[in-house]
């Protein structure tokens, strides 16, 4: 328990669980993989992303876990202590974790703002959204930075409260309630999803093979997409699950949590999918303005906004809508729980070592605090379209040799994401990989497993092919998109 370590410690096995799955489970599942799914061919797509996390995701899930526990330290410090010279890739997922925060608190504060919104709906039409429609209210949402920054606070000040509380005592706990309840609230959404009339287009979407579509986009692009959405979605490379398996004890089984967190978040982006497309395909057939599969990121705050209000409509419309809005919000602080773990773990693990009091609330405070002021400029810019105005950034780059290759970012939000999740968080798995299969070697892997009492593992050779060839692979392929998406290269 967490009395008995100065760090902190899981106190059951299913408090970790629902910890690692609800950092997984994020805005990347109910909002990414249906409109991923939605624009690159439905079923085909669905059927690649299966594949990619039964071959690469089940894997670095478990290479994370695994080096958490053995050097029970957060990302930087295990790094360091594997090498010296491997800190730098420590900080990669330090950063990664700080700047993703730094905007996805701005996101997260968008869905409370809805999630009242509709609730004011509810009882007085007009009071939640002045009247707009989905599109013209979005839009001034956006470009307002007092509201922004408002919503932007009242996210980040659950997700530090949340955190001050320490791992059995504040993340374990909430999430050991909020999981079960987010997964029983989607299940709800999906039931009413998929019985409304003319649902089965949205259901003929994701589950009919759409060659044509596969030809149209490519097979490659496709792959790509899926790849990065794969990746993301389970929190791979930004030092969440490293620094959450350096809160396990060894008597719990590595291998089977490594296995059980890819397949519930999996299984949640599913029924994610199945809650969305549905209900999107339902007002397509029943003609529906605005309203569409490929709707692209606008279909969370957009589409499904205009699903709500008109398509549904009236009080049970209202209700719905407030209802998955909520759904979404808890989602999303479970995501950033973690990112606000993987910052604070590092200086908590500093003044462990020098034997000082962890002084976690202190350093959760500050840590929390400048992350915030680190979105102002998120929250402010109205995602392109408000203060900077236009191409925000302009920046030369050397890629592969091309000196000449520009790119300029519209918005705060797409320039954090391109040092993040662009780069550093690929580029860290990738190397997370080859130190375990080619350095360390895969028998630490077997060796930290079998430190469970009267556990052997499964699938040693499995892993092993995977760690030194297949992962490696992967995520190579999934930085060359990154950056192709970044800055234009042409590649896919």
């Amino acid at each position: 328990m967490e009395k008995d370590n100065k760090r902190g410690q899981w106190g059951t096995n299913f408090g970790f669980l629902m910890a690692a799955i609800g950092s997984a489970i994020g805005l990347g599942n109910i909002w990414g993989f249906p409109y991923k799914m939605g624009a690159n061919g439905g079923f085909i797509f669905l059927i690649i992303y299966l594949a990619l996390v039964s071959f690469v995701g089940f894997a670095t899930m478990l290479g994370e876990l695994t080096l958490g526990r053995r050097y029970g330290m957060g990302v930087i410090g295990t790094y360091r202590k594997i090498s010296e010279k491997y800190a730098w890739i420590g900080w990669l997922g330090w950063l990664s974790g700080f700047l993703i925060l730094a905007f996805y608190s701005v996101l997260g504060g968008f869905t409370i703002r809805y999630c009242f919104g509709f609730l004011m709906e509810m009882f007085s039409g007009g009071a939640g959204f002045g009247g707009m429609d989905s599109g013209a209210f979005f839009g001034s949402f956006i470009v307002s930075a007092p509201m922004s920054i408002l919503f932007h606070a009242l996210f980040m000040a659950a997700t530090i409260i949340i955190v001050m509380g320490g791992i059995s005592g504040g993340i374990e706990k909430f999430t050991a309630v909020a999981m079960p309840t987010l997964f029983v609230m989607i299940i709800i959404v999906v039931i009413r999803s998929v019985t409304l009339e003319g649902a089965f287009v949205g259901l003929e979407f994701m589950f009919k093979p759409d060659f044509e579509a596969m030809k149209e986009i490519g097979l490659m692009r496709i792959l790509k997409t899926a790849a990065g959405q794969m990746f993301f979605s389970l929190s791979l490379g930004m030092g969440c699950m490293i620094t959450y398996g350096s809160y396990l004890s060894k008597k719990e089984n590595l291998e089977w949590n490594a296995m059980f967190i890819p397949i519930a978040d999996t299984s949640f982006a599913f029924l994610s999918a199945l809650a969305v497309l549905p209900a999107v395909g339902a007002f397509v057939y029943q003609g529906v303005e605005g309203v569409s599969f490929g709707a692209g990121p606008g279909l969370l705050f957009v589409t499904l906004h205009r699903v709500f209000s008109v398509g549904m409509g009236g009080f049970m419309g209202n209700f719905f809508g407030a209802f998955f809005y909520f759904l979404v919000f808890i989602a999303a602080v479970t995501s950033s729980i973690s990112l606000l773990e993987v910052c604070t773990a590092y200086f908590i693990d500093k003044r462990v070592e020098k034997g000082l009091e962890p002084d976690r609330k202190k350093i959760t405070l500050i840590m929390g605090v400048i992350i915030f002021f680190l979105g102002f400029p998120v929250a402010m810019d109205g995602l392109g379209s408000g203060v900077a105005g236009g191409a925000m950034i302009d920046i030369p780059a050397v890629v592969f040799g091309m000196s000449e290759v520009r790119v300029a970012f519209d918005c705060w939000l797409d320039f954090y994401d391109m040092i993040s999740e662009g780069v550093f968080m690929p580029l860290g798995a990738m190397l997370m990989s080859l130190i375990i299969g080619w350095k360390l070697k895969t028998v630490l892997i077997k060796d930290e497993i079998e430190q469970t009492p009267g556990y052997k593992m499964k699938a040693y050779n499995f892993w092993d092919i995977c760690f030194k060839y297949i992962v490696p692979a992967a995520m190579f392929f999934v930085l060359l998109g990154q950056l192709d998406d970044f800055f234009g290269l042409g590649i896919f």
